[in-house]
């Protein structure tokens, strides 16, 4: 039976737990998979511009032996010059897996639905499981143990917070998110994950105030504050979140030797200042590579001949 990687919600903490184990395995002794995936081939559908997804997926697919297709916003129209119910049956005859970068969440669950091999959720606007991964990952790298730290994440209640509710929720980290009010991240997430984290000891917190959320944090994290597709919002947003940028003084609430995170890319001297995404805190560009790395071993389990 197939498996999809659509969102953190359906990943068990035993599936996060053996893609750390097999992508720790990845970064030590690459050369032992170079042949995992030989023959196999990977759509690539995005339906948004992207540097890291796009790269990252390309390159780690090609190190595990396969090969990818990318299929651009102008290729299929999604949904538009074709259904992607039938998009999603005609790929299965001609790929191994397909990754979907796209808007509505919708898209990647009638891709999945639909689709007779893998499908990867590459983001979504509700979704960005890969990131999330691949974020506290990195964190597992650099303080070993995750459970009981304390992540801050600090502007947009977007997918990549959704995301980072869940999955902190799920291996008992400790989440504090700041918003200005309206921008809070979905209701249904934070409900659904103060329970998952209530039993495994761990707290989903919500402030309007930045400094409330980065005090003592061992992680600082931020996203830009207008994504793709929210480019007339821009200037209204800009004005919202001024209070929310990650600086030198939320640097220093935070714990001395806190992580400062960032998916990328970056609006410098917006969410974040260049003192803060440079400083010896900042783990913004091993995170970036990570994304290849954890994407490896999904790809891995969900593509692989022993999945």
């Amino acid at each position: 039976m197939k498996k999809d990687l659509i969102s953190i919600k359906h990943l068990s903490l035993k599936e996060i737990a053996d893609i750390f184990a097999l992508t720790d395995s990845l970064k030590k002794n690459p050369g032992k998979y170079s042949h995992g995936l030989e023959g196999k081939t990977l759509a690539l559908i995005f339906e948004k511009p992207s540097n890291r997804t796009y790269v990252s997926f390309n390159v780690g697919i090609f190190q595990l032996g396969g090969n990818s297709i990318y299929l651009g916003p102008d290729h299929i129209k999604l949904g538009v010059r074709e259904s992607i119910k039938d998009v999603a049956k005609t790929l299965s005859r001609y790929v191994n897996g397909i990754v979907l970068r796209t808007f509505a969440h919708k898209n990647v669950l009638d891709m999945a639905k639909y689709a007779a091999v893998p499908v990867i959720n590459g983001l979504s606007d509700f979704s960005h499981p890969c990131q999330a991964l691949a974020d506290i990952y990195t964190m597992k790298e650099k303080f070993n143990k995750v459970k009981g730290r304390t992540l801050a994440f600090i502007g947009d209640g977007n997918n990549v917070c959704n995301s980072l509710v869940f999955i902190c929720s799920k291996l008992g980290i400790n989440i504090k998110i700041a918003t200005p009010k309206g921008y809070e991240p979905d209701l249904q997430v934070i409900s659904e994950s103060k329970k998952i984290a209530r039993a495994n000891g761990s707290e989903v917190l919500m402030f309007n105030k930045p400094q409330k959320a980065a005090l003592a944090a061992d992680v600082l994290y931020t996203d830009v504050w207008a994504s793709m597709g929210q480019e007339k919002e821009a200037l209204k947003r800009k004005k919202a979140f001024a209070e929310f940028q990650i600086n030198e003084r939320i640097l220093k609430s935070a714990d001395k030797n806190c992580l400062v995170m960032h998916c990328l890319p970056a609006h410098r001297g917006e969410e974040i200042t260049d003192e803060v995404i440079d400083s010896d805190n900042s783990v913004i560009f091993d995170e970036a590579e990570n994304r290849m790395h954890v994407e490896k071993a999904i790809l891995l389990k969900l593509m692989g001949e022993n999945k």
